[in-house]
């Protein structure tokens, strides 16, 4: 097959559209979407994504990287495996969205938004993802969607898990420490995000892999993400892992929604994910509303206060001990 991440980009199909190499079928099914399957029967299926956010180009090269290794017979595939480039068009624009954020779309949100590119790809993504799901029984589903963050980090990489009623498996959580992770955040509650409506709709291991900052095409310094990679190959080839991280673990105690343009944050442009306040210390405010620290030290992830209204412009963290 021809290079997946330019034909992504040139909104292009390959010739021919499926092939078979040495153990493994694989079937290009829309632009930003392949699917691999081995020939032999397996018991586990990944989705794996990346460029939900157009401007977060590390990990779209990442994962153009480790299929290259693939087609070139280099991993021998253990995992029904589905690939998703998750918004082209804002790749190709360089943006971080083209109308809204796709990552608050799923789990049905794009019904509650007017319609726009990325409403319909969020409807998209859905179908391929149940499609790829109820095409196999097998008894281990995980998905990985990579990101990079706005932000710097006291963690440049972490994970971020979605609200799940059963305890998370800690194989899942040791290749997450295997993949170079620092921290993982826990949610609370329900939210719009791909790894969310994978979670919930088919009890599937989700977690959103932040690795490093958001950069241009061409200017990823891949080597800082040599782990992940390794890891990566490894789970996919069912061979040793990396030495495992010991990830510090964090639960979300809260989060500052900006409900309209009165919204204040307070904190600096500057402000790193992770960083700490302590109890009483006033986070944001609008109107008569005021956000404050409730507990001794609260960690900040994702402070934003661009978003849309509605949306939440920052979570507050603490850490599980």
């Amino acid at each position: 097959m021809q290079d997946f991440l330019r034909l992504t980009l040139d909104e292009a199909a390959p010739q021919p559209v499926s092939g078979e190499c040495a153990h493994f079928r694989w079937r290009w099914l829309a632009v930003g979407v392949l699917t691999f399957e081995p020939l032999m029967p397996v018991d586990r299926a990944l989705v794996l994504s990346a460029g939900l956010h157009g401007n977060e180009t590390a990990p779209v090269e990442l994962l153009d990287k480790l299929l290259q290794r693939l087609m070139q017979g280099e991993i021998r595939l253990q995992w029904r495996v589905l690939v998703i480039l998750g918004n082209p068009a804002a790749l190709r624009a360089d943006r971080r969205f083209v109308d809204y954020d796709i990552n608050r779309l799923f789990s049905g949100r794009w019904r509650d938004v007017p319609s726009c590119s990325e409403t319909a790809r969020a409807a998209a993504l859905e179908k391929r993802v149940s499609d790829f799901f109820a095409a196999g029984e097998e008894r281990i589903r995980w998905h990985l969607d990579m990101h990079t963050a706005i932000r710097g980090s006291y963690y440049p990489r972490f994970g971020v898990l979605p609200a799940r009623a059963r305890p998370y498996d800690e194989g899942f959580l040791h290749w997450l420490g295997c993949a170079g992770l620092e921290a993982l955040v826990f949610h609370q509650t329900p939210g719009g995000t791909f790894t969310h409506f994978t979670s919930a709709t088919f009890a599937a291991l989700s977690c959103t892999l932040e690795l490093g900052k958001a950069r241009p095409f061409g200017s990823n310094d891949l080597s800082q993400f040599n782990q992940a990679a390794q890891a990566l190959a490894a789970l996919l080839g069912g061979e040793a892992l990396p030495v495992a991280n010991a990830p510090r673990r964090y639960r979300v105690a809260g989060q500052l929604i900006r409900h309209s343009e009165a919204f204040i944050l307070h904190m600096a442009d500057s402000t790193l994910n992770f960083t700490p306040f302590p109890r009483g210390t006033l986070l944001a405010e609008e109107g008569e509303t005021r956000y404050e620290v409730q507990h001794d030290i609260e960690r900040v992830l994702f402070p934003n206060p661009h978003v849309a209204p509605g949306l939440r412009a920052g979570l507050m963290l603490v850490e599980i001990t």
